[in-house]
């Protein structure tokens, strides 16, 4: 298993390949073909891992975790982030058949469902300290790629593959205020543009100005979301420990919004500490801002963050019995409770915010006018079905 920035560690791995395939460990059992395994069979169906000869180098790579051939497992020591990112070889984007793929994530991202959509990343890490963040692979130290590469990978993206779409994917792509500004005006002079761009992680509401927006817009920008996690302040500072206010977050929709912007924003429900005064605050203020798109989850927890070692130490999460496949943020299913705060009543605020942002008359007629509705309408009225009516039995905890 890799751990951290893969790219350096999955070459050494390769060149170790070459001398040592590996071996499957005693007692595995290999399936003949997909077609004779059905999937109720494969949750008691295991692979046993394969068994490294430590000869071949392997306990020198680091950031790599692996099995010597006695079966025991070895940690070797974490790869020290990538300082020069520009040094990094660009994604193998033409090596995708991208007319397979969906477009950016439909429910929050995508513009066009029928877009030709690639990703970039202008950055990585992120030096904030949100309670329920995950960041095991970019870490905590923000490193941003010059300008002039990144706008040579958008040239790729758009004149040689072809892209009607891009989504920008850095965890905080406008830390650096003036280098956002400097690609945007480096996008509009290489007449790159034309074709349209979200930001898809958020940009922080703390370090934007009006010019950032006017900027964005008139570099390709379409759609830019937030991070507003919350409409408590009490919960902002003590709690999520976002850096920012409530204010701040009205101030920078207002600035997005005077652009001519999209706008989106993602409300949590269920932190620990929260109670149902706060759930309720976190609504009202969606309905407040009244992005174009509101995305509302329940807190998850993830190894490695404040939030999960807060509810590890009440007894709330068990990893050596923990059901992965379940921790995720876009679940209908609360994955904790917490004090006083039950997982019903979570849930319950959860469909409640649904209902009463997308169940408004002019949120209504604007669904409805919009044509891949009409075209997704089986997909949309599923997830209608989940989110707005809280349809579907939850399971016991």
């Amino acid at each position: 298993m890799v751990r951290g920035e893969a790219e350096q560690t999955i070459v050494e791995i390769m060149h170790a390949l070459e001398k040592d395939p590996g071996k499957q460990g005693s007692g595995s059992r290999v399936k003949e073909s997909p077609d004779s395994f059905n999937s109720a069979f494969a949750d008691s169906w295991a692979l046993s891992p394969r068994l490294f000869d430590p000869a071949a180098g392997w306990g020198k790579i680091l950031g790599l975790s692996w099995r010597d051939l006695e079966g025991k497992i070895h940690h070797n020591p974490d790869r020290p982030l990538a300082d020069d990112i520009d040094a990094i070889p660009f994604p193998a984007h033409h090596l995708f058949r991208i007319e397979r793929y969906t477009n950016l994530n439909p429910l929050t991202d995508g513009l066009d469902p029928d877009a030709r959509a690639y990703t970039i990343v202008t950055s990585r890490g992120c030096p904030y300290k949100c309670t329920y963040c995950s960041k095991p692979i970019t870490g905590d130290t923000w490193r941003g790629r010059s300008v002039e590469n990144v706008i040579a990978e958008w040239r790729w993206l758009v004149q040689d593959l072809g892209a009607t779409e891009i989504g920008v994917t850095d965890d905080i792509w406008n830390l650096d205020r003036d280098r956002a500004k400097s690609l945007c005006r480096a996008l509009i002079e290489n007449r790159l543009n034309h074709v349209p761009w979200v930001t898809i992680h958020g940009m922080k509401v703390n370090n934007t100005d009006q010019e950032l927006f006017h900027l964005m817009k008139a570099a390709g920008c379409k759609r830019v979301g937030f991070g507003v996690e919350n409409g408590d302040d009490w919960m902002l500072r003590h709690v999520i420990k976002k850096g920012q206010t409530v204010d701040m977050v009205r101030q920078t929709f207002r600035w997005a919004k005077n652009a001519g912007l999209q706008t989106m924003g993602f409300f949590i429900y269920g932190m620990p500490g929260e109670n149902e005064a706060s759930m309720e605050k976190t609504t009202q203020l969606a309905l407040e801002l009244d992005p174009d798109l509101a995305h509302f989850l329940m807190a998850a927890p993830f190894p490695g963050t404040e939030m999960w070692e807060v509810l590890e130490k009440h007894g709330q999460v068990f990893s050596h019995n923990m059901d992965w496949g379940q921790v995720a943020i876009q679940e209908d299913k609360a994955h904790f409770a917490f004090g006083d705060l039950d997982k019903e009543t979570i849930e319950r605020k959860w469909h409640e915010a649904h209902r009463r942002f997308y169940l408004r008359p002019r949120r209504i007629a604007r669904i409805v006018t919009r044509g891949d509705t009409w075209r997704r309408f089986p997909y949309y009225i599923k997830t209608a079905g989940s989110m707005l009516l809280g349809l579907g039995e939850r399971k016991a905890a």
